[in-house]
């Protein structure tokens, strides 16, 4: 069981690489873009209409193209490789806990079930194979 420090400095970590790995790439431009009205709120009274004329609900429109999914994905991992390559250096961990900083309204971070339970699948199908995973 993590130790109350341990979170915290988890948490100053999480919302710093949110920050520097995710929140300052592309997603910027995409989330820049024109948001339509929806007089709804859930966007079902809200429709595109394509150059070929289909008219598609908003909330089956992909919102970004594999163009604009490879690009931010490229420049998430380079990042995440870049903060993992840096961890140890402490003017990299003070850019960091800067980062963190400017997220401070967010909310607090929490552990990802689905990937507490993919973990755990794993962990259960190594004992299964004789593995001290």
């Amino acid at each position: 069981m993590a130790s109350e420090y341990e979170r915290h400095i988890a948490a100053v970590l999480a919302k710093g690489m949110g920050v520097m790995c995710f929140r300052n790439t592309p997603i910027e431009d995409i989330h820049d873009r024109i948001a339509p009205v929806s007089h709804t709120g859930d966007f079902s009274d809200v429709v595109v209409i394509d150059a070929n004329g289909r008219r598609i609900p908003w909330t089956d429109v992909s919102h970004i193209t594999q163009d604009e999914m490879r690009d931010l994905m490229r420049k998430v991992v380079n990042r995440l490789y870049t903060c993992n390559l840096n961890a140890g250096d402490p003017e990299f961990f003070g850019m960091l806990s800067w980062a963190a900083a400017e997220a401070w309204r967010w909310d607090e971070p929490d552990q990802d079930e689905e990937m507490l339970e993919s973990l755990e699948t794993r962990r259960k199908r190594g004992r299964e194979e004789g593995d001290d995973r």
